[in-house]
């Protein structure tokens, strides 16, 4: 049974429960060094599945389960590229959506294979872009999807880097959430999508949000990814 969600402060600590959770998740692939050189994507994709189900008990993920690496970590969450094989100097991001219990988690991180400085300093620069888009959500209290999206595109390319997404993020909530179908753009931090980002839901809630970003290199065919609860979890604005 799903559990009540009349209390938002029951809301606010389980989704950041839930990031907590996929957070160490992420560690503990590192810890194992899951994404390594020879592994396939969805090799490591299964991995990661079978992990969270032995950490946690996760049985179910609310998003397709992603692990990209070299030239198609630059596409899209919603392109399905042929699987790759992880090579030795290589570039690999990992978007996962776990639901632990009732409540659904997304999260991005990327990994460096070797040390290219040029696949370091892409990865480096990820944290920092996401840190300037929170801040700028955090001053502005009536912005919208539309500007906020703006924003973390000038941001990247202040980095160095080009944007690589059609979204910067998108609602977040208890499992499973009302579904952010393709037409109703308000649900996504992307372009056309005008209303202010703090707002209640159908049923009065509030609204909460994941923001991504997605930097990406196309002369080198490279790009990393990260995402993370915007307005939620350490360093949300009150």
């Amino acid at each position: 049974m799903a559990e009540s969600i009349d209390d938002e402060g029951l809301v606010t600590a389980r989704l950041v429960e839930a990031q907590t959770r996929a957070v160490d998740l992420f560690d503990e692939v590192r810890s194992r060094r899951l994404i390594s050189p020879g592994v396939c994507e969805v090799e490591a994709s299964d991995a990661i599945r079978d992990l969270a189900a032995t950490m946690f008990g996760t049985e179910n993920h609310w998003q397709k389960r992603i692990v990209r690496a070299g030239p198609n970590t630059l596409q899209p969450y919603r392109e399905d590229p042929p699987d790759r094989v992880i090579g030795t100097d290589d570039i690999v991001f990992c978007d996962f959506g776990p639901i632990f219990g009732d409540w659904e988690s997304d999260l991005g991180r990327t990994f460096v294979i070797g040390d290219d400085p040029i696949k370091l300093r892409l990865c480096e620069s990820l944290a920092p872009v996401w840190d300037a888009g929170r801040a700028f959500f955090d001053c502005h209290p009536d912005i919208t999807g539309e500007q906020l999206f703006a924003h973390v595109g000038e941001v990247s390319e202040e980095a160095g880097w080009e944007f690589g997404g059609t979204i910067a993020g998108h609602l977040i909530g208890q499992f499973p959430h009302e579904k952010i179908d393709g037409d109703k753009i308000e649900y996504y931090v992307t372009p056309g999508s005008t209303k202010p980002m703090r707002r209640s839901d159908r049923s009065g809630r509030a609204c909460h949000w994941i923001l991504e970003v997605h930097l990406v290199d196309r002369g080198r065919q490279i790009g990393g990814f990260y995402e993370q609860l915007l307005d939620l979890g350490p360093g949300a604005a009150a």
